[in-house]
Parts: C-alpha cells; structure tokens; sequence
C-alpha cells in the first residue's frame, strides 16, 4: 500500500472514531444521568411508602405515585441512550408526558375518593418528613436531569428535568398538609391532593410542548 493510501485509509480510520466515539460517549453520559436519577427517586419514594403506611395521607400518595411514575420514566430514557437513537429519545419524552398524565389520574381519583370518604391521617411528624424527603430527592434528581440534558442536547432529559424541578415544589405540599391537618383542618389533606393533581397536570401540558417542540426541530445526535 502506498503512502497515499496508507494515509487515506489512515484518515478514514481516524474519521470513523471521531463519529463513533462521540455517540458512546453521549449514550453513557446520558445513561449515568438516568440511572443516577433514578437511585435518587427510588430511595425517595421507598421511603415515602414507608411514611404512608403509617399516616395513611391522600396528599402523600398523591406525591407518592408521582414519584414512582417518575422514576418508571428512567426505563425509556435509558432505552434510548442505549440505542444512541435521536428518534428513540423523541419516543422516550412522549412515554415521560404519558407517565406523568397517568400519575395525575391516579392521584386526582384517590382525592376525590378521599373526600367522599374520609380517613383520618396520623403520624403528621413523619408526613411532614416525607414532604421534605420528596423535596429533596425531586431537587437533586432534578439538577442531574437538567444539566446532563443540557449537556447531551436531550429535550427529553429536560423535559423530565422540568418536571422534576416542578415535583420537589410539589412535595412541599405534603408539608402544608401536615400542618393543616395538625390545626384540626383535616378535609385540608384531600384538597391539597387535588391541589398537587392539578399541578401534575400542569406539568404534563409544559412537558409535552417541550417534546413536541423538539420533535419538530430537525436534529440528529452527535455523529
């Protein structure tokens, strides 16, 4: 082989790397987000049930189911980080706003059935404290989701960075609950879990113009 084509076959080597490397590059980073997210979510939300168990709380299963659906939304996420595919990202944000329009069904039925059937709400020291486990764990997953998705260029990291930003705000009303609860306002807990189901749609609508915004701006992923 000459030198010339020594060289030529050289420079497409080189070029292939430089389309290959960025791509598993960018899939791994946005797979650690994901799954770093989703620890974050998990250990929040094992740790609310725990809570709910004993205060029996409308508003906390609201905030409760929101945060396991939020962190179901790390299965197709990671889905498309693996296929390194910008067309599986797009798939991956609608099943973000789909399981976040389903938690807020869930959550707005069992306010609405709470309110037709009262149940009392103890333990109102541990509910408070799971109002602010649900801030924090939301907060930080939301700092991972955002900046990775900012980093990677991924709509739907920051969709769902959004959304978790919106949920730790949300869980202060777990907080509120308890306190209302504690002053003798106990129809307080059910109104606030219609309160949270109407800001969990509110996400869904936000979250679902970012997608489809995305959806309709050319774009490929790096490489």
């Amino acid at each position: 082989m000459g030198a010339a084509e020594h060289e030529h076959a050289h420079g497409d080597h080189r070029h292939s790397h430089g389309l290959l490397d960025p791509r598993i590059k960018r899939s791994k980073e946005g797979l650690r987000a994901v799954g770093l997210a989703l620890l974050v979510l998990g250990l929040t939300a094992i740790g609310q049930v725990l809570i709910f168990a004993l205060s029996g709380s409308v508003a906390l299963l609201a905030d409760l189911i929101h945060n396991f659906g939020d962190a179901a939304t790390a299965i197709p996420l990671g889905i498309a980080f693996a296929l390194r595919s910008a067309r599986a990202e797009r798939w991956a944000g609608l099943a973000v706003v789909f399981a976040i329009f389903v938690s807020a069904c869930v959550a707005g039925y069992t306010a609405i059935d709470r309110l037709i059937d009262p149940q009392e709400v103890d333990h109102l020291g541990a509910l408070a404290a799971a109002g602010a486990m649900g801030f924090i764990g939301n907060w930080i997953a939301a700092l991972i989701r955002s900046r990775a998705g900012k980093r990677l260029d991924s709509p739907a990291l920051v969709a769902d960075g959004a959304h978790a930003r919106a949920d730790a705000y949300v869980s202060l009303a777990v907080i509120a609950s308890a306190a209302a609860v504690a002053i003798g306002l106990a129809v307080a807990d059910p109104l606030i879990g219609l309160a949270i189901t109407s800001v969990i749609l509110k996400i869904t609508w936000d979250s679902w113009r970012t997608v489809r915004r995305a959806a309709r701006r050319p774009r490929s992923l790096p490489g």
